[in-house]
């Protein structure tokens, strides 16, 4: 206690009070505009109003902040190098959930089975469970070029774009059904992947995520433009639903056919059809997560761990570097096609705007603040991003704040990510194995 009392007086008070103190300037800038000042209806016309106490509040919240995080740092940067230790203690959390996971994740999948029917789980529920859902399973599928393959890609939004429109077209022109549609929708986007992938195999970092980003805005630019095909800025609407097994979910059937709740004998609810969409992308994100877990562990699936490492090692050892991306960027793509289908059937509307870069980014931080490679911390981070903004929805134009503020928190508090410990892959010797050390050691008593 005494050590921590005295780093604490040794440090350089004046100076962090300046760095604070630039921040809160900052936000003070920012805050007079976006929150001090507000446009309000009035008998004569449009007015303003201002809100002050907000903008005290917002600065004297980033002032404190500031504070409290440059302390911070500075008792860490004092405390020496510990590396190691530092390592541990951040990874033994992450450990502890990747080993419950075991036991847990049948159990998760037990309570997601059994969440429509729980007692709380009304309509509002069900619907952002699905919501949930979606981002889940594309935080997956980003996840293996990101997480895996560790190709920075800021223009994902474009091949769930793809996917949708495709889709929506597919069933517009050649009345084809869902099922029918989903693997045709995830064949266009893999066939996007790979035409992405062409020409970006020579790029690295910052360059390739500038690249992905400007093919992102063509993919929407274009989707916004073609009005002839794509409908443009009015969209597509009117979108064919999935049916079960010939089963529709309507009141009244066509005739000669038979509705959901003729069959079963029920009586017509709205949410016969809300559940049988929440147990489709179910099925769809658990299927990305099986696929995902069972390809990492197969040559392809360690060649992308490799390359993630070191590129020029890869070509060292005979990896094909153009194939692992090829490869990676079309399985991604895949799965955000199959997000994308999913999503125009259950909007049964789409439009350019529901494909925008603010979606990227959202899927990006999914698997970055889950860890990047590790399903179970993406998972988790959608559920806190995507759940969590849903809770701050009574915030109305602060809710993307407490989005903001909550990324920022999980970042200084594991800037590594939620889980970033990733058992490896696969183990050049069982549990059972004697260690290296007793190997060597009997190698040598032979010899001698």
């Amino acid at each position: 206690m005494s050590e921590s009392n005295n780093n604490v007086r040794s440090l350089d008070m004046v100076a962090l009070m300046k760095e604070s103190g630039l921040a809160a300037l900052v936000a003070l800038g920012l805050a007079i505009v976006m929150v001090g000042f507000r446009t309000e209806d009035t008998p004569t016309g449009l007015g303003i109003s201002t809100r002050w106490s907000l903008v005290v509040i917002a600065v004297v919240a980033v002032f404190v902040g500031r504070l409290l995080f440059a302390v911070r740092r500075e008792l860490k940067a004092r405390k020496g190098p510990v590396r190691r230790d530092l390592v541990k203690e951040e990874n033994r959390a992450a450990i502890i959930v990747q080993r419950f996971s075991t036991i847990g994740g049948p159990l998760f999948i037990a309570f997601a089975l059994a969440l429509p029917f729980m007692p709380f789980a009304d309509r509002y529920v069900v619907d952002v469970a699905t919501y949930v859902l979606i981002y889940v399973m594309l935080g997956w599928g980003l996840n293996i070029v990101v997480g895996l393959a560790g190709l920075l890609d800021l223009g994902y939004v474009a091949f769930y774009a793809v996917g949708a429109y495709s889709y929506a077209l597919f069933a517009f022109y050649f009345d084809l059904s869902f099922w029918i549609c989903l693997p045709l929708a995830g064949l266009c986007s893999a066939s996007f992947g790979v035409m992405l992938g062409f020409p970006v195999l020579r790029l690295r970092g910052d360059y390739l995520a500038i690249v992905t980003l400007g093919f992102g805005e063509i993919i929407r630019v274009i989707l916004l433009n073609w009005y002839s095909f794509t409908g443009g800025p009015d969209g597509l609407s009117g979108i064919p639903r999935p049916s079960f097994f010939g089963l529709e979910f309507k009141r009244m059937a066509a005739e000669g056919a038979q509705t959901f709740h003729q069959f079963f004998n029920l009586d017509y609810s709205s949410m016969h059809r809300l559940i049988f969409l929440y147990y489709l992308i179910l099925i769809l994100a658990l299927f990305t997560n099986f696929f995902t877990l069972r390809i990492r562990k197969m040559p392809i699936g360690r060649a992308w761990e490799a390359l993630r490492e070191d590129e020029i090692a890869c070509r060292s050892l005979g990896i094909n570097p153009t194939n692992t991306k090829l490869t990676a960027f079309a399985l991604g793509a895949m799965f955000a096609g199959f997000a994308g289908s999913f999503f125009a059937t259950r909007q049964a509307f789409i439009s350019p705007e529901s494909f925008t870069f603010i979606e990227s980014a959202v899927i990006l931080a999914i698997v970055v603040l889950g860890g990047m490679g590790s399903q179970v911390g993406v998972a988790i981070a959608a559920v806190l991003l995507i759940g969590g903004t849903e809770l701050f929805r009574g915030l109305e134009e602060y809710r993307m704040l407490a989005f903001g503020g909550l990324m920022v928190a999980i970042m200084v508090w594991k800037p590594r990510g939620l889980l970033a410990h990733r058992e490896p892959t696969i183990r050049l010797h069982s549990g059972n194995a004697p260690p290296p050390e007793a190997v060597a050691a009997t190698a040598e008593g032979g010899v001698k």
